[in-house]
C-alpha cells in the first residue's frame, strides 16, 4: 500500500517518535543539578584559587570562599600561566541574584591591552575611589563597567554588568595572597 499514506498516519507516526524521544530526554539524559534554574552552574573554586596562588608571580585576589552575602555564586575560574607577551591571567566570575555579573580579572601581562580586554572596551573616566586604602579608577563601558588596580607587576580589575556598588562590594571582599 506504498503511496496511500494519509495525514493521519503520519501524525500517529510523529506522536510516536515523540513519546520516544520524551522518554530518552527524561530518563536517558543526565542532568545538571548544580544550576540553579537558570542554566548557570555554580562552582567551587577553592582547588583553583589555591592553584593560581601557588603558581602565579603576583598575590592572587579573590572573596574567600563561603564570606560573600547571600545571593553571589561563582560560575566561572581560570588560570593561565604566561604565553609568550602575554601575562599570567587569573579570572573568577560570579553572578549576583542571578542577574548581574561580577568578575575579578588579573594579569601581569601589559595593562592596556589586558583591561581593554576584559573590560570590554570601557574607557578610563579619570574618577577614583577608595576601597580598604587601596585607590581604584573607575571605567565606564557599553557592556561593561569596572574598577581598574595597577600595580607594580599586576593589574587587577573588578568588572561586569553589575552597579558601581555591587562592583565596589567585591572589590572590598577581596583576599590577596601568594603562595
Amino acid at each position: 500500500m506504498r503511496g496511500k499514506e494519509t495525514i493521519r498516519d503520519m501524525v500517529l507516526s510523529l506522536a510516536a517518535i515523540g513519546v520516544v524521544v520524551a522518554a530518552i530526554y527524561l530518563f536517558g539524559i543526565p542532568h545538571d543539578e548544580g544550576a540553579k534554574g537558570d542554566g548557570v552552574k555554580t562552582v567551587d573554586y577553592r582547588v583553583e584559587l589555591d592553584t593560581a596562588r601557588r603558581a602565579a608571580p603576583y598575590p592572587v585576589a579573590a572573596p574567600e570562599p563561603g564570606s560573600l552575602p547571600k545571593g553571589w555564586r561563582a560560575t566561572s575560574v581560570t588560570y593561565r600561566a604566561a604565553e609568550g607577551q602575554n601575562g599570567a591571567a587569573w579570572h573568577l566570575g560570579f553572578l549576583y541574584q542571578n542577574e548581574e555579573y561580577v568578575a575579578i580579572e588579573q594579569s601581569d601581562g601589559k595593562a592596556v591591552p589586558f583591561v581593554e580586554d576584559v573590560t570590554q572596551q570601557a574607557r578610563e573616566t579619570k574618577r577614583t575611589q577608595r576601597i580598604d586604602g587601596k585607590e581604584w579608577v573607575r571605567y565606564e563601558g557599553d557592556k561593561y563597567d569596572a574598577l581598574v588596580r595597577k600595580e607594580p607587576g599586576v593589574t587587577t580589575v573588578v568588572t561586569g554588568t553589575a552597579s558601581y556598588g555591587r562592583l565596589t562590594e567585591m572589590a572590598a571582599a577581596l583576599t590577596e595572597k601568594k603562595g
